[in-house]
């Protein structure tokens, strides 16, 4: 049988959204699955799904009309399974578990924690402070919606332990299923690193003021290495304040939201990613591919991406800028970067190229189809 599947997003933008795209893309092109993407039209990779996509809006949690009018356009297409992949699809979906017209399945991926949830709580630590009385409210809603579906699909081994631990999901409607991210031509570096690439939301989580603060530290910039800053976001203009003060303005560029995230890796060295949480982050994943070092912090599941027999390691522990600053000396120092390089792309085809991801998931659809 080849299933029905219905994508719902209710964003444009966004890791989610670029891993659904990409699955849905590869599920359609391989014929195993009749695909459609129910939400608004994706900024990166419309065309990849093109003849796939419905677009419809659910532009806040409160939007009962928009929220009953996006479970009735996935019940008319007649879906044998629907798979939320962002937040609030998931209270969508949660609401078509049961009754008359319902899918025969109901996913939904669960990519990541609210922002205010910091690294030490989320793992547990004894005594670490928690996140807002609001936060814990949204936590309690997820942990509702993983109870009420078929299944939760998580990107890291991490995210899964703390969905069973901490919001007491049973273990049995919990899946680990790695990110599908396009693979981008493998290019490792030739030489020592000097240029090393930023990507994302340029927001307080992601440690982009730590890593400022580490490489203004003496002795650890090259003078002939160079920082570009990809992404746009709230922090902006402090971060480029922040870099000015530092004396750095000449050798790290921002370049605002850019598309072209396959050409910036292209010309890079290594990708630096000092995150203060993160789960499975796209852009690690994408920069394996690329055979590009990664320079990272250990939160959610980066170590456990960047954990390649053979690979170099340059792990700092969230909001350590002593440890990134250490880390940065290393990785600057190393004399063969394209040799981990090399090792990581091995390991990136294997683990998150759109096929593998692919066929994980039509294993869980069939087995959540089965009588």
């Amino acid at each position: 049988m080849t299933p029905r599947v219905a994508f719902l997003l209710t964003q444009d933008r966004g890791g989610p959204v670029d891993v659904t795209v990409r699955l849905a893309a590869e599920l359609a092109a391989s014929g195993r699955a009749e695909v459609r993407i129910f939400g608004p039209r994706p900024a990166r990779g419309a065309e990849l799904v093109a003849g796939h996509l419905q677009e419809l809006e659910v532009p806040s949690k409160a939007a009962v009309g928009a929220t009953r009018a996006a479970r009735a356009a996935l019940r008319a297409w007649r879906p044998d399974v629907v798979h939320a992949q962002d937040r609030r699809s998931g209270l969508v979906v949660a609401g078509m578990a049961a009754g008359r017209g319902s899918p025969r399945a109901v996913v939904h991926t669960y990519h990541g924690v609210p922002d205010d949830v910091a690294e030490p709580w989320f793992r547990g630590t004894a005594g670490a402070a928690g996140p807002s009385r609001y936060t814990k409210v949204v936590l309690g809603a997820d942990a509702v919606v993983a109870r009420s579906i078929g299944a939760t699909v998580v990107p890291s081994p991490s995210m899964g332990r703390f969905l069973r631990e901490r919001l007491r999901v049973p273990a049995r409607r919990v899946v680990h299923i790695d990110n599908a991210v396009a693979l981008p031509a493998e290019s490792p570096p030739t030489g020592p690193v000097r240029r090393l690439l930023f990507v994302g939301l340029l927001v307080e989580r992601k440690g982009v003021s730590d890593l400022l603060s580490a490489l203004e530290r003496p002795g650890i910039f090259p003078a002939d290495a160079r920082l570009v800053v990809a992404g746009d976001g709230p922090e902006r203009e402090r971060l480029e304040k922040q870099a000015a003060q530092a004396g750095l303005t000449a050798r790290v560029e921002f370049l605002g939201f850019r598309s072209d995230v396959p050409d910036l890796l292209a010309a890079a060295d290594a990708l630096v990613l000092p995150s203060r949480m993160e789960q499975q982050p796209l852009v690690v994943a994408e920069a394996m591919a690329a055979g590009k070092p990664v320079l990272a912090t250990d939160c959610g599941g980066v170590a456990d991406m960047l954990d390649v027999p053979g690979a170099g390691s340059w792990l700092a522990g969230p909001g350590d800028v002593a440890g990134l600053a250490g880390a940065l000396r290393e990785l600057f120092a190393e004399p063969d970067p394209g040799r981990t390089g090399r090792l990581l792309a091995e390991r990136a085809r294997a683990r998150f190229a759109p096929d593998v991801c692919a066929d994980a998931h039509l294993r869980l659809y069939q087995r959540l189809l089965s009588p």
